[in-house]
């Protein structure tokens, strides 16, 4: 990862892959455990888990008190709740915005959708200085 910041930016873009892990099922009717054990699924969370080792690390390396990890974590859940109530409340955008903000500098106007013959066109929504 470290020598992707050091490639010019004259290069493109940079393609990273990173492996995830499901902790759930694929949907309400899949509880994710018919192929799986609930064992399995809790070695991966303790073992694997990207936030979890994150945050060990920062106590690790004192960068941060168990305390101010807890206050932060209350920040963000109350961001997302606050978020996820003011979406349930704001009307749904137009299909046209999905397009929207894709890129900073409009690479290609013409963005492919779901259906081939009816392509989006890139959009600029946020205000940039």
């Amino acid at each position: 990862m470290r020598h992707g910041f050091n490639l010019p930016p004259f290069l493109g873009p940079l393609v990273m892959e990173m492996e995830t892990y499901r902790y759930s099922g694929h949907s309400m009717s899949d509880p994710g455990t018919s192929y799986r054990t609930r064992d399995e699924i809790q070695e991966v969370r303790q073992t694997r888990d990207p936030i979890t080792s994150y945050k060990d690390k920062i106590l690790s390396n004192e960068l941060a008190t168990p305390d101010q990890l807890k206050e932060i974590d209350a920040k963000v859940r109350q961001e997302v709740d606050d978020a996820t109530k003011q979406a349930k409340v704001e009307p749904e955008i137009g299909v046209e915005e999905l397009a929207g903000d894709i890129y900073v500098d409009c690479i290609d106007p013409v963005i492919r959708g779901v259906i081939p013959s009816a392509p989006l066109q890139h959009i600029s929504v946020a205000q940039r200085n």
